[in-house]
């Protein structure tokens, strides 16, 4: 018995960072407009007319007025940012049979076999509708057979559209654009490409598997089915629950709140490093006490995503303070990160973003090299 067929929606939030009233403010409409610091930081979010002299997500802010001096920039907060991106959550989880984060502001939705009891297509028009009237947020859509076609069709949708690909006709739409459009397309591979005189996706389809994997190995044989419109990654189902943690029991209770607050920043960096390595962000933060007679409590609260140490420890040490019973001994401490999602590109986008990321990058390369106790701050405690 042949399987259904597969109908993926891929939900993306245009201009994330920008509301819709902002940008059709009559002092911002029809200008040039972005979010980001004057000096510091990058771009997080930019209007199609700034898109139009070269601004893009991820620009340095300084790199973004040269393009575009005349540009109206804009301050959003990160922690407006999350708030949004789990109100967009929320309003998909109570609809969506199936759905996964790929990012804060990306969402995808397996409707496969709904539509015995709905039009997916319209029930995902009807969605998007929901998601702007209560955020007033612009979001754009693609639906399609796989999770590539789905993300394509939504680039394609944009601004503010949405566009579905039927089953069949995947290789007609993908064959005129060009070999940058599929994802994971980079300089290296344009190069090869375009020395192959592969300038779009049809003149990819039109190669053989052995053509192709000569020049590019395994990724040649992965992008020939990508031209085809073949695509079997599957919608991962979201859970808030998915977390990482650390904790440790002490051999003897411990009194001595230096090493009680020193563990709990060793326990964060510990955490926080499998994080960024997993390319990921957290929105929750959680601490645990177990104390001497083996009664446990926790706390939590969401914070603003992030990977970054120095920005979890201060919310640890509060929950620490906020939870912890004076004078009473604790034998056990733990921290926990949750409300997890693949975002690396997106953390401390409102900050010193690449002084940052250069600091971190360097921290972690060498704990990669000499483990993971090869540099902690000074405060942690000393295993």
């Amino acid at each position: 018995m042949s399987s259904p067929q597969r109908i993926i929606a891929h939900l993306d939030l245009d201009t994330f960072f920008v509301s819709v009233e902002l940008l059709n403010h009559p002092e911002h409409k029809g200008k040039p407009v972005f979010v980001g610091g004057r000096d510091r930081g990058v771009v997080t979010s930019c209007s199609y007319e700034a898109r139009k002299f070269g601004v893009h997500s991820g620009m340095p802010s300084r790199k973004a007025l040269q393009l575009c001096p005349q540009a109206v920039v804009l301050n959003w907060s990160r922690g407006e940012y999350s708030k949004y991106s789990r109100w967009v959550t929320q309003i998909i989880a109570a609809r969506a049979p199936l759905f996964e984060k790929a990012s804060v502001d990306e969402f995808y939705i397996d409707l496969t076999g709904m539509q015995k009891f709905f039009n997916p297509l319209q029930w995902t028009i009807d969605l998007r509708q929901q998601i702007m009237d209560e955020t007033k947020l612009p979001i754009s859509f693609g639906l399609a057979s796989n999770k590539m076609m789905a993300k394509m069709a939504t680039d394609e949708a944009k601004p503010n559209g949405y566009l579905q690909v039927p089953f069949g006709k995947e290789k007609e739409f993908l064959a005129p654009m060009p070999v940058s459009k599929i994802p994971g397309v980079g300089d290296h591979t344009y190069a090869v490409l375009k020395a192959m005189n592969i300038i779009t996706i049809k003149d990819i389809s039109e190669k053989t598997k052995e053509e192709l994997e000569e020049k590019l190995g395994k990724w040649g044989i992965d992008l020939w089915y990508k031209s085809q419109g073949i695509h079997d990654g599957e919608v991962s189902s979201y859970h808030e629950s998915k977390s990482i943690s650390s904790e440790n029991t002490f051999e003897e209770n411990k009194l001595d709140m230096d090493f009680l607050k020193g563990e709990l920043v060793r326990l964060t960096e510990k955490i926080a490093y499998e994080l960024r390595q997993d390319g990921k962000v957290t929105g929750c933060v959680t601490v645990k006490i177990r104390y001497h007679d083996f009664e446990t409590t926790s706390k939590q609260t969401t914070v603003p995503y992030t990977c970054a140490d120095d920005e979890m420890i201060p919310v640890v040490k509060e929950l620490f303070d906020k939870l912890y019973q004076k004078g009473v001994p604790v034998r056990l401490l733990g921290v926990r990160l949750s409300e997890l999602t693949h975002d690396a590109i997106q953390t401390n986008l409102f900050d010193d973003v690449e002084r940052k990321t250069d600091l971190y990058k360097a921290i972690d390369q060498v704990k990669e090299r000499f483990g993971k106790n090869a540099l902690n701050r000074a405060s942690s405690s000393k295993k």
